[in-house]
């Protein structure tokens, strides 16, 4: 879902200082904020006569991006989404699949500054996949009106510093780093980022945070379907350098699609320790 609390004397350029993660996701949030701004401008005309125009699909949606709207309370008045489900409830309380108690900390933004965005894990029901969604939200007589975008893909910016991470883990105690890279519900996985982990001497995968099945194997024979020897190629490049990028084709385990993936690697011992980002 996303959300925007919309003040009375107009919107709020907090939009300006946000770096989304990829240039897809830059278009997205361009597209929010615009049909935020069109939600905004129909209920300064016409107050609550809005909530139903949002509840339907056509001016007020813009494929998977849709307006919501709560009371200062935390009751959702009405969402043209998958959170119409939620009308009538309050979700003050409500947490998504990580945890996070994201309505709570909108309402808590809305009634200190009036305008802000939380980022939230929700089913993007144009895919049934629960994904990163980051909302833009402002108030409008004690409206929280929202509109959010999905966060599909990490950008390179986002790769290099997860990377950091796992580089400084493996430096720390490899195998415990190596455990925890393996988890599939561990700290080491977030949307589509996670690490995978090459012993050099033998060529074989000692970690992968999404395909358990290629633990233990040996990563010479795995291909990318236009049939690049992935591992293959990082090896020989880890001879040259201790760090770089290796480019293939590789699927994407938000999108479930098979995309351009960049994957950044470190050489920590007798290791190549990797982390990708991908670009459709």
């Amino acid at each position: 879902m996303g959300i925007a609390l919309i003040l009375s004397t107009g919107l709020h350029p907090l939009w300006a200082a946000d770096t989304p993660s990829s240039a897809n996701d830059s278009l997205d949030a361009k597209r929010a904020q615009q049909l935020l701004q069109r939600a905004v401008l129909r209920y300064q005309a016409v107050q609550d006569k809005a909530l139903a125009e949002f509840a339907r699909q056509g001016e007020f949606t813009d494929n998977e991006l849709y307006v919501y709207v709560l009371d200062m309370d935390g009751v959702v008045l009405t969402s043209g989404g998958s959170s119409a489900t939620l009308v009538g409830r309050n979700v003050k309380t409500m947490r998504d699949i990580a945890g996070k108690p994201f309505f709570a900390e909108m309402i808590h933004k809305a009634r200190q500054d009036g305008h802000g965005e939380v980022d939230y894990r929700w089913l993007n029901w144009a895919d049934n996949t629960i994904q990163r969604k980051r909302p833009f939200f402002e108030v409008s007589s004690d409206r929280i009106i929202a509109v959010g975008y999905y966060l599909t893909r990490a950008s390179q910016d986002q790769a290099r510093a997860f990377l950091n991470h796992a580089v400084a883990a493996m430096k720390t105690s490899p195998s415990e780093a190596i455990e925890e890279f393996n988890k599939l519900d561990g700290r080491f996985i977030q949307d589509d980022l996670y690490v995978y982990v090459i012993d050099t001497r033998t060529g074989r995968f000692v970690a992968h945070g999404t395909m358990p099945r290629l633990r233990g194997t040996d990563g010479n024979e795995l291909r990318d379907r236009d049939g690049t020897p992935i591992i293959k190629n990082l090896i020989a490049q880890s001879l040259k350098q201790q760090n770089g990028q290796l480019q293939y084709v590789w699927k994407n385990p938000v999108t479930q699609r098979s995309e351009n993936k960049f994957a950044l690697f470190q050489v920590v011992n007798n290791y190549i320790v990797a982390v990708g980002y991908y670009k459709p």
